[in-house]
């Protein structure tokens, strides 16, 4: 089903704007990407060179509502955006770039994960955020916490 037939069948109108954002975020998603806002309406504007952010975020605002699209809002970095949905998979996040790499669940079905309480609620889904520093933060700095007490210990041995 193409990116119109699935707006469509969410009980959304399909515009130009929906639909080539949906576009957007299903090559991204074929990429591995979680695009921000800025990187959607950049991609967006190929397509359609007038479009707004604001129309941008409309849609990411329909499209998340009507589950075609997911929000990730992982602290200290924007948020992020993705096209695939329903699946109950998890991200790791590097806690200097931003990069969002997607996790599958490893353990049972949707929720893989399960709360010791429920608090009555009828659990559906479970989100879990993984931090890290991805390999390229790594690569430019291996140690991300020198020892603060290195240059004192110089000196005491000098």
């Amino acid at each position: 089903m193409d990116a119109a037939d699935r707006v469509r069948a969410r009980g959304l109108r399909a515009t130009r704007p929906r639909v080539v954002v949906l576009d957007v975020l299903d090559a991204a998603a074929r990429g591995g990407e979680h695009l921000a806002v800025a990187q959607i309406a950049d991609r967006a504007r190929r397509e359609l060179p007038g479009v707004s952010t604001q129309a941008v975020y409309d849609c990411l605002d329909a499209l998340t509502r009507s589950g075609l699209a997911r929000c990730l809002e992982p602290a200290g970095h924007p948020a992020r955006y993705e096209s695939r949905v329903g699946d109950n998979h998890h991200h790791l996040v590097c806690r200097e770039c931003g990069r969002t790499v997607d996790v599958d669940c490893t353990v049972g079905h949707a929720p893989c994960l399960v709360p010791s309480d429920t608090a009555g609620f009828a659990v559906e889904e479970a989100e879990v955020l993984f931090w890290g520093r991805c390999p390229q933060c790594r690569s430019t700095d291996p140690d991300p916490h020198p020892d603060e007490h290195a240059e004192e210990r110089r000196e005491e041995v000098r």
